[in-house]
């Protein structure tokens, strides 16, 4: 068995982590949290087992909601920190970070590799990957198809800014024979214009997306539209917290 840096970030909808050696990333995976966040740092044990990495004598840091659930971990950090770092070293520039998660979304400024102010919004789901997942089972397709269906359709407004409203809206939509089209660009357009407002608190020249939503790429088109500048992402972004947990 190997040992190794080994950051896991627990989300509420994924578990990420990054296996390092130095500032080499060796390996990255994912499992999803599920309802125990517990369970979920008992199977990325397994999985690293799996992969010849042993957690005793290995650097293992935990961040994410479910990080004081760890219970190899030597270290548990903030997620403002990890992911700060992680995406410096992703992007190698200052900016402003936006990280949108299942549960919260993190806008984060930096200025000489080190976080400078940070804003959140957790007090609803509204303008996070949570309601884009929420408003596709509504639909009944997945978040890919509620983006390809989004990116044909006219902007219908979903008004509602609290997700037990906003579902009770679209269900009206859907019942009234709006396009489903115009329905998927409307849950895109609600979540980037939220997620915009959130970023107009640290606006910058040069913006970074991480966490799930980084993969969509007509949210990161959108995304750049609504704040006038360029949104940049990256093939791993995704692992920004596991990256900066694993460099910690």
């Amino acid at each position: 068995m190997r040992t190794a840096s080994i950051g896991i970030d627990i989300g509420s909808t994924a578990t990420k982590v990054a296996v390092m050696d130095g500032t080499e990333l060796l390996e990255a995976f994912l499992t999803p949290t599920g309802f125990s966040s517990v369970d979920a740092s008992e199977r990325v044990l397994r999985e690293l087992e799996a992969r010849g990495y042993a957690a005793e004598g290995s650097d293992v840091v935990a961040t994410g909601y479910g990080r004081v659930s760890v219970p190899y971990a030597q270290r548990a950090l903030t997620e403002i920190t990890c992911h700060a770092r992680g995406a410096v070293y992703l992007f190698e520039r200052d900016g402003t970070v936006i990280d949108v998660g299942g549960q919260d979304t993190k806008i984060i400024q930096i200025a000489d590799g080190k976080v400078k102010k940070f804003v959140m919004n957790n007090k609803c789901a509204s303008g996070t990957g949570k309601f884009l997942e929420l408003m596709a089972d509504r639909m009944g397709v997945s978040q890919p198809t509620l983006s390809e269906l989004a990116r044909s359709g006219q902007p219908t407004p979903i008004t509602n800014v609290c997700t037990v409203f906003a579902d009770s809206e679209v269900v009206s939509l859907i019942g009234r024979g709006e396009p489903l089209e115009n329905i998927a660009n409307g849950i895109i357009e609600s979540v980037v214009g939220r997620v915009s407002s959130l970023v107009g608190q640290l606006r910058s020249s040069e913006y970074y997306l991480t966490g799930g939503l980084c993969e969509n790429d007509y949210v990161v088109e959108r995304l750049s539209a609504h704040l006038g500048a360029p949104v940049h992402t990256a093939p791993r972004a995704r692992f920004a917290g596991a990256i900066g947990a694993a460099l910690s």
